[in-house]
């Protein structure tokens, strides 16, 4: 029997959310309803109420029986529909699209097939997008990217990650195919690291082989660390802007307007940053708006927090502790984005050591300077890429991800006709 596929080919305006499921129900003669239910098993692209797993029986006990009709409710990809439906038919089944329960989540599916299935782990390793969500899957791998090439920045590094995404993608050496669909991220992460080294002016470390495109880390910390809090004041805007869409599908104009993740939280970001650049630029102007803006979002931010805590003077004051905990929260949200310069410059410290020290060798003793060169930037390669990875990642869920999310879907589990005991039998070989 042919597969059935969760997805086909999709606009880019479906591509933005979760794959749109459909409320249906599964029905079919009561005689022949485990033959109709075995083509729906098999095809595992319906969520059914018992467990993804369980077998037919408990299934077709499952099921809603009026005289010769059986039934089960469920929810399938939309576009599968028809494709399920084609062939269920030959046993007299049918696929019903229902209305939706008022009040009841859809579960969550992401797009799972070629690339776009690949980097879907960075999303689905935070938890579960609402159905109502914007699938932030391409922006997320775009910000962790961004955030990962600032911190190692070094074109023979970026190249050397180029060369382990090739092993990744051809499963060369063979012990490399279980990480096979990491290599869209060592792709992205070796061509971050390329653009950033060529901005720093580093190939495997200050050796003069390409120029300074920007500036050198270690010669210019403060415009660096500027940099980076700017970078990060504009992918927290982009989080901001993404709850907004968000707060709005999943709860209306009240959970947009109130939310610290809503307008509430992107006015008072938006605010205090105009105001700053007015502060720093001396304009009046920016600065007086900015101001204003943000009043306006702790505002509204308030009565979100005393609508939530009740009346009275305990959720005056609940309210008041929980906005002042908002306000210090952005403040080191940005503060955060620090450390994509510190762990550049440490990168940069990492490789001007190994390469000073290895021309100080060479002219006395060239293997030994040979041997530094080498294990220095096989040293500052691991353990500097690990550093970088896990601190774009952290960036990413604690700063990005907690406007991008409020809550947590539900993910799609559809049931899955369970072997045969002759096909769960292991070989004679193991």
């Amino acid at each position: 029997m042919t597969a059935t596929r969760p997805y086909g080919r999709t606009t880019w305006r479906e591509a933005l959310w979760p794959v749109r499921m459909e409320r249906v129900a599964i029905v079919a003669p009561a005689r022949s309803l485990q033959d109709v239910l075995r083509i729906v098993g098999e095809a595992g692209v319906v969520e059914l109420s018992t467990p993804p797993d369980a077998p037919l029986q408990a299934v077709s006990k499952a099921a809603v029986v009026r005289g010769e009709v059986a039934a089960l409710a469920g929810w399938m990809p939309a576009r599968v529909v028809p494709q399920l439906a084609g062939q269920v038919a030959p046993e007299g089944g049918a696929v019903v699209p229902l209305a939706r329960p008022r009040g009841k989540e859809a579960p969550s599916l992401l797009r799972s097939e070629g690339l776009r299935g690949n980097l879907a782990p960075l999303v689905t390793t935070y938890g579960t997008t609402p159905y109502a969500d914007i699938d932030p899957t391409p922006l997320a791998v775009g910000a962790y990217m961004l955030m990962f090439g600032m911190m190692f920045g070094d074109v023979g590094h970026g190249l050397l990650l180029l060369v382990a995404a090739a092993g990744l993608y051809r499963k060369r050496p063979r012990w490399l195919s279980r990480f096979h669909r990491a290599w869209p991220f060592a792709v992205g992460a070796g061509l971050a690291s390329m653009l950033f080294g060529l901005l720093y002016g580093e190939f495997f470390g200050p050796t003069g082989i390409v120029p300074v495109l920007w500036l050198r880390p270690l010669a210019d910390p403060i415009t660096l660390l500027a940099a980076a809090l700017a970078g990060g004041a504009l992918l927290l805007a982009a989080a901001y802007l993404l709850g907004i869409v968000n707060r709005w599908r999943e709860g209306g104009w009240p959970a947009t307007l109130y939310s610290p993740a809503g307008v509430a939280g992107s006015a008072l970001f938006f605010g205090l940053g105009l105001a700053l650049l007015g502060w720093y630029a001396r304009l009046g102007w920016p600065l007086v708006t900015g101001i204003v803006v943000a009043a306006v979002g702790l505002t509204l931010a308030f009565a979100g927090f005393y609508a939530e805590a009740g009346r009275g003077a305990s959720g005056i004051a609940q309210a008041v502790i929980q906005l002042f905990d908002a306000v210090v929260r952005l403040g080191a949200n940005v503060a955060s984005f620090a450390r994509l310069a510190a762990f550049g410059l440490t990168h940069a410290a990492i490789g001007s050591i190994v390469w000073t020290a290895a021309i100080g060798l060479w002219p006395a003793t060239p293997v030994a300077a040979a041997a530094v060169f080498l294990l220095g930037n096989a040293l500052a390669l691991t353990i500097e890429g690990l550093v970088a990875g896990v601190q774009a990642l952290r960036l990413e869920y604690y700063e990005l991800f907690s406007r991008v999310f409020q809550a947590e879907g539900r993910p799609f589990r559809p049931w899955h006709l369970p072997p045969t005991p002759k096909e769960a039998a292991p070989c004679p070989s193991g």
